[in-house]
């Protein structure tokens, strides 16, 4: 493939990001919009934010393996047409019900994009398959940075919040129009590299691949608690005005743009992925405690900043690329069983949450500290396991 193809192809798949991030927050960005129109509170429209956890978790897993089968262009249309519905018709439905089920197609279209996406990535840049995938995060962290904006600029114009919706819809029909011209990769042969690391011990990469696809919920829930909660507990914990609250959910957006740049400079350069994880989880950890114990402007905004670099930098696409490396000749079902994981968070903490809500919002920020400190867990056993020496005649990958 030609490089202006191959590059042309790589602005597509991460324009179609742009707008996954701004579909993370942007339930939770017009929770007051959407709980009038839906007669219902904020609880209950958290619980429909879990929805997009439900469908990311129902069909990521199919669309993985039969990525690797039927083509990943498909599936990266599908995703489009999939997203569609969500954002166009969640503005004009009445009912939780109804809202609940364009969730579910919004979670199932983000697991149709990374099913086509990240192994064409990988596909079209064999040599940098970690910064392709850790740009993705770049891109996603666009939208969620830009989109807390835009409705803070219709809510100060007296808009329609639904502007907000329209504008990801208008991006996606776009991209989709553009996307049928470009050329996809075919699929990639196994390698030598692929014979080595089936050589090693299936209990060795078994141990890994378990502990990893923890670290694949662990890390989502870390960063989907922030993204999903961090304005209402800037304004009902900190008592900050709503915009100032919304100021910190940027403040975080740009750290984790600012953290994808890091990752991919450090990475490989002078931290090898294994000690990045865990350099990154003890930050991340360290900032939520911060947070969580001393509730003031000052401490949030940094809070925020560095819980941006970290929890939200690539941090879970380095951990996808650990996973794949166990498994090289299988790329969609491993990004099938990893983000399951994720997806799987994705659903479960906003049922945690609407629960803890209804007693102290101040309780998600402690409930997030434990969730990071599993991480951490997670992050030493991977380094101890990648460090630890293996039976005699393996190669000991370190």
């Amino acid at each position: 493939m030609a490089t202006r193809q191959r590059w042309l192809t790589t602005i597509s798949l991460y324009v179609n990001y742009i707008v996954y991030g701004m579909a993370i927050v942007i339930l939770a960005q017009n929770m007051a919009s959407l709980g009038h129109q839906w007669h219902v509170d904020t609880a209950e429209v958290s619980y429909v934010i879990s929805s997009l956890g439900i469908g990311h978790l129902l069909v990521l897993y199919v669309a993985g393996v039969l990525s690797d089968r039927w083509g990943r262009k498909l599936f990266v249309n599908l995703g489009i047409l999939t997203y569609l519905p969500f954002f166009i018709g969640i503005v004009f439905c009445r009912s939780t019900t109804m809202a609940y089920v364009l969730g579910v197609l919004a979670g199932m279209a983000n697991s149709f994009l990374d099913a086509g996406t990240y192994p064409t990535l990988m596909e079209l840049h064999p040599r940098h398959e970690a910064s392709a995938n850790i740009l993705i995060k770049a891109f996603s962290s666009v939208g969620e940075l830009s989109l807390p904006l835009i409705v803070a600029a219709l809510d100060g114009a007296r808009g329609w919040y639904g502007w907000s919706f329209m504008l990801g819809a208008v991006i996606l029909i776009a991209n989709l129009i553009f996307l049928q011209w470009r050329q996809f990769p075919a699929r990639q042969r196994a390698t030598t590299a692929t014979v080595a690391q089936v050589a090693k011990p299936v209990r060795w990469r078994t141990t890994q691949a378990v502990i990893l696809t923890i670290f694949g919920y662990v890390g989502m829930a870390t960063f989907y608690l922030i993204s999903q909660w961090l304005t209402e507990y800037g304004t009902d914990v900190v008592h900050l005005s709503l915009l100032r609250s919304r100021l910190l959910v940027s403040v975080y957006s740009a750290g984790s743009i600012l953290g994808v740049l890091l990752t991919a400079l450090v990475v490989n350069r002078w931290l090898k992925p294994t000690w990045f994880m865990l350099v990154d989880t003890v930050v991340s950890l360290l900032a939520l405690i911060a947070m969580a114990a001393v509730p003031v402007f000052g401490v949030m905004f940094v809070g925020s900043l560095i819980i941006g670099i970290s929890a939200t930098g690539g941090v879970l696409q380095i951990g996808l690329t650990l996973m794949s490396d166990l498994y090289p000749a299988h790329k969609g079902r491993v990004l099938g069983i990893y983000y399951t994981a994720s997806g799987l968070a994705s659903f479960t903490i906003p049922l945690v949450t609407g629960g803890l809500a209804k007693t102290s919002i101040h309780q998600i920020m402690w409930f997030d500290v434990g969730v990071a400190v599993l991480g951490v867990l997670c992050a030493v056993a991977i380094l101890m396991l990648k460090r630890a020496p293996q039976s005699v005649g393996q190669l000991v990958d370190d």
